[in-house]
């Protein structure tokens, strides 16, 4: 895997030379308006780039953006991998492992997700404050490679502490309303059943969805500080009243991607 992930850095740093990104985005179904407030653009679609895995969701465009903000190199990773895709865990993170060796230290994730937590309502940002994986799996299993990271990385802190205050300062100044919870990542691809919401609420989430466990773990585990925000597209099931749909969840990620792109544009301004 090394040498792959090897390979798909060197192709990328090959047709990219005019930034040296530190900061990377990892963009959620109808998330991708971010690289609109992107400056001097490139792209590199997934089909592109060897080994790497393609995206198949709607609302997932498949290629990496690099641009810039208020000069700061930025890599956008427009569209993500799911493990219910049929991908390993290994392939699921895999684009993690080749920004590791494109020099990123600093990886926002963003997603959209349901609401367990009954304070929420359609529309709210959520920065996640800790996980909890209900994969069954995770993307560490099997030999470890040294080159990459620790064979027992730790997970105490898998949301970075210091990003997180600095987020929710800059949305009190910004007046973008927001709030804090714990994210439960769901194997999918169905929507969860409603006894199994009851059991994820017991368990302590505030939300569940069906990504950003694996990348966030992933990143831990090769040095790099995460921040996460979810974007709450739809209660739960037993909470909300109708059926779901994921037309109506990228719909809702759409109204409220405004004020999520204001406010990570802002964040990685101030990012040290």
């Amino acid at each position: 895997m090394y040498d792959k992930v090897t390979e798909s850095a060197r192709y990328i740093g090959n047709k990219v030379t005019n930034f040296k990104p530190e900061i990377a985005v990892i963009l959620g179904s109808g998330l991708g308006d971010l690289v609109n407030v992107l400056e001097d653009k490139e792209y590199i679609d997934y089909k592109d780039i060897p080994n790497f895995p393609q995206s198949t969701v709607e609302g997932h465009e498949g290629r990496l953006v690099f641009g810039r903000i208020k000069g700061i190199d930025v890599l956008a990773m427009q569209g993500r991998f799911h493990y219910y895709e049929g991908y390993t865990m290994k392939e699921v993170t895999y684009p993690v492992y080749v920004m590791q060796q494109l020099g990123i230290k600093k990886l926002i994730v963003t997603n959209a997700c349901g609401g367990i937590n009954t304070s929420f309502n359609p529309g709210t940002l959520m920065l996640i404050k800790d996980f909890i994986n209900l994969f069954g799996t995770n993307p560490l299993i099997g030999v470890n490679d040294q080159r990459f990271g620790p064979r027992f990385p730790d997970m105490s802190e898998p949301y970075k502490l210091e990003l997180i205050d600095k987020a929710k300062t800059l949305a009190d100044e910004l007046g973008i309303e927001y709030k804090e919870g714990i994210y439960a990542g769901f194997m999918g691809p169905y929507y969860e059943t409603a006894a199994e919401i009851v059991s994820i609420g017991r368990q302590g989430a505030d939300a569940v969805g069906m990504s950003t466990v694996p990348e966030t773990i992933a990143a831990n585990y090769l040095g790099i500080d995460v921040l996460g925000i979810a974007c709450i597209t739809n209660m739960a099931t037993g909470i909300q009243k109708h059926k779901h749909s994921h037309e109506r969840v990228v719909a809702t990620a759409k109204k409220v991607s405004a004020d999520l792109c204001t406010w990570v544009a802002k964040i990685i301004e101030n990012i040290e």
